[in-house]
């Protein structure tokens, strides 16, 4: 089964949620931000899953990155711990099978998962 970690109000998420519709309807959607699905432990295994690291994963153009983590450090699981209390950092649409992870921004990208 599919996931897709998605926030409507988002462009680019849209975009993977009618990519991921047009080409497959085996999947759930998961509004990460009105859920707080993401825990340390769940955020960890799917940044494992993605092949990323935390400060990959973070949207640079976000108030939050800009005012509280811009040219500041951080170690890894500290900037878990602040896109878990702040998913709208999150990178997005995520979507995940039971193999593997991508980013879905291009939505083209979803393509090696479906």
């Amino acid at each position: 089964m599919i996931t897709i970690y998605h926030n409507p109000r988002c462009r680019k998420s849209r975009a993977g949620l009618e990519f991921l519709s047009q080409h497959t309807q085996e999947f759930q959607v998961k509004e990460y931000l009105k859920n707080d699905l993401f825990t340390i432990d769940s955020l960890t295994k799917t940044l494992k899953i993605l092949q990323k690291e935390p400060i990959e994963m973070i949207r640079k153009q976000e108030d939050f990155y800009k005012k509280e983590i811009k040219g500041k450090s951080f170690n890894r699981e500290q900037l878990i711990s602040l896109m878990v209390q702040n998913p709208q950092i999150i990178q997005r649409p995520i979507i995940i099978n039971e193999t593997k992870g991508i980013l879905g921004d291009p939505a083209e990208n979803i393509s090696s998962i479906v």
